[in-house]
């Protein structure tokens, strides 16, 4: 009697134990703490969490974060997560047929799940390019190795061009890209049409980096401003290729269904249709939509051409996605080339030799490097048929050293491979305090200057604006027509070295179709040891006169309904121009400042005036 007693109290008491740890499952939810939610890799190199159920034939359900049981066929999952979770529920049944106990929780098998021992599937899309890529990861990213030269010819057919040639870049190491392999939706998604005019938004397969089709303006389209090559692509400021467009080539390499590219949330994107060789007709505005429950993007012959923003979470930092690999050249950006068309290339790589080959005004001719293991050997061919060479020596880390001062050339005539002389602010930069040099086309993937050693920071690190309002916002009517009508507070920092001056003009153009430019506001001679301008400055450097012909500031008062557009423009000048307090203008300005210019950071904004 004893013997059944106690064996009855320990049956009751096993069951007794077996309903407590149910329902204290049950408690915290679907996939709470209790139940122990593990990682499941899907075969796109995606990721979802939730707590298995069961696994059938073809079928895993589980329950998900949300509470919900889901499902997802077992040949989306990666074969380690698809073994392991058949391996899990095979033993989650033997246990729940052993006489007596009966298991009803579902606990996380012991196997490691460091994606360190799983190669991602992301890793797998760079495979078509591995000569040339290098992948490696952790349990969060994705590094991808290369130096940002494609196999492809490169600049040939572009009509618009700042005289930029493709130098090798050291994407490696700490310069890696860096893509999230377990990529989550924000909650607040970044609009390739309202921010990341500047820096990479994605890269393609090939180790290409690809940037917003929309240019630092925040309005022109690259593409239909005849920036780009045949393959979509061009090279910034910086002289690294990338692309602006989709770069459908290589599905060629990588086999139809496959990414192209991966955006640098971590979602892929595709070529212009879907596995069934079907083009979507239902993405949403950021060119993507869900499928076999991820979410990718496609890419479009018409804006936005690849992603258009970023669905994933991601830091904005000065406009760009932070962190990012940053680009270097040994040489100073130089300006556009007017009439300019690129009609070819040639490149040597046992030569280390690149050549871009132009037509101005019916002549030919070129730009062409050698490089070495200490400097880039250029050689200038004009179209009238002058012929200079400059050595570009580089540091081992391929960045470019400190300038060592510009020098003006005889009869002010710029010299080949030299910025040409200013004519006007050019390119106005819209967005938000980025502290581009040159009015910067968002064309090289720099980081914040605050992260770069002084002396090692990039040519954009120069930066202008106002404690007074952001970049591209709204102008405050204390500081136009319509208020008291004094000149805002300004702020500058990171100058170049060689820096003996800084000059500042206010301009805006009334109309975009025509070269019709109106200045309120000029100033020359500005120390180099000065960092800002406080509103209503009056007595700080060489004050100019405005289109109204008087040494002040000129406060907007807008003609005409609608939003307007102005602009501040602050040059960081290698010496002082000889120029005589009101008795200059802008035009004059500029002139005198032609080979003296070292930098130039833009800050733009609106000004809409009040109705009466």
């Amino acid at each position: 009697m004893k013997t059944r007693f106690w064996r009855n109290i320990a049956v009751w008491t096993l069951l007794w134990i077996s309903f407590v740890l149910t329902a204290h499952a049950h408690e915290e939810g679907h996939g709470g703490a209790d139940q122990r939610v593990r990682t499941w890799f899907r075969s796109n190199g995606t990721h979802f969490h939730g707590s298995l159920i069961s696994v059938e034939a073809t079928t895993m359900r589980f329950f998900a974060e949300n509470g919900e049981v889901e499902a997802i066929a077992l040949s989306d999952l990666s074969a380690r997560s698809s073994q392991n979770a058949k391996a899990e529920y095979k033993r989650i049944t033997a246990l729940n047929t052993e006489p007596t106990v009966i298991l009803v929780r579902h606990t996380t098998p012991e196997f490691n799940t460091n994606v360190q021992n799983e190669r991602p599937a992301m890793a797998d899309a760079f495979k078509a390019f591995e000569k040339s890529v290098r992948v490696r990861w952790d349990q969060e990213f994705l590094y991808v190795e290369s130096n940002g030269m494609p196999d492809h010819t490169m600049m040939t057919g572009i009509t618009a061009w700042q005289q930029q040639v493709p130098i090798p870049q050291k994407y490696i190491g700490d310069n890696a890209w860096r893509i999230p392999l377990h990529p989550k939706f924000a909650r607040n998604p970044v609009s390739a049409k309202e921010q990341l005019f500047r820096g990479a938004i994605a890269l393609a397969v090939n180790g290409v980096p690809i940037f917003n089709p929309i240019k630092n303006d925040g309005r022109t389209d690259t593409l239909l401003a005849g920036e780009l090559d045949q393959y979509g692509g061009h090279c910034g400021r910086g002289d690294d290729y990338h692309y602006h467009i989709a770069p459908i080539h290589l599905e060629k390499m990588v086999g139809p269904g496959k990414p192209i590219a991966y955006a640098l949330d971590g979602f892929p994107l595709y070529g212009y249709t879907d596995e069934n060789g079907k083009v979507p007709n239902d993405l949403d505005e950021f060119n993507g939509r869900m499928e076999h429950g991820s979410y990718r993007y496609y890419s479009t012959k018409t804006y936005p051409y690849i992603n258009g923003g970023l669905r994933g979470e991601v830091t904005v930092r000065d406009d760009q996605i932070d962190p990012q690999p940053r680009a270097y050249s040994p040489r100073a950006a130089l300006t556009p080339l007017r009439g300019a068309k690129i009609t070819g290339f040639e490149r040597d790589a046992e030569q280390n030799m690149v050549k871009v080959i132009y037509e101005q005004n019916g002549r030919s001719g070129s730009v062409q490097y050698k490089a070495d293991a200490d400097s880039y050997l250029f050689t200038f061919t004009e179209p009238n048929g002058n012929v200079k060479t400059e050595d570009y020596p580089i540091r081992a880390d391929g960045r470019r050293p400190p300038p060592r001062g510009e020098q003006r050339p005889p009869n002010n005539r710029p010299q080949a491979g030299r910025p040409a002389p200013a004519t006007e602010p050019r390119n106005p930069n819209p967005n938000g305090n980025q502290g581009r040099r040159n009015n910067r086309d968002p064309n090289t993937s720099q980081t914040s200057s605050s992260e770069v050693p002084k002396d090692e920071r990039p040519q954009d690190a120069f930066i202008l604006k106002s404690p007074a309002f952001v970049q591209h916002g709204a102008m405050p009517a204390e500081y136009t027509g319509d208020g008291d009508g004094i000149s805002p507070p300004l702020t500058w920092s990171d100058a170049p070295e060689g820096t003996k001056c800084f000059a500042l003009v206010l301009w805006h153009k009334p109309n975009s179709s025509t070269d019709e430019v109106k200045s309120y506001w000029v100033i020359s001679n500005i120390p180099a040891n000065v960092k800002s301008l406080e509103k209503n400055s009056k007595q700080v450097g060489l004050i100019g006169l405005n289109d109204k012909k008087r040494s002040a500031y000129d406060p907007m008062n807008s003609k005409g309904p609608g939003v307007k557009e102005y602009h501040i423009t602050l040059y960081a000048l290698s010496s002082e121009p000889k120029l005589a307090a009101g008795k200059f203008n802008r035009v004059d300005l500029l002139q005198a400042i032609q080979g003296l210019t070292l930098a130039e950071s833009t800050l733009s904004y609106t000004y809409e005036r009040k109705q009466r």
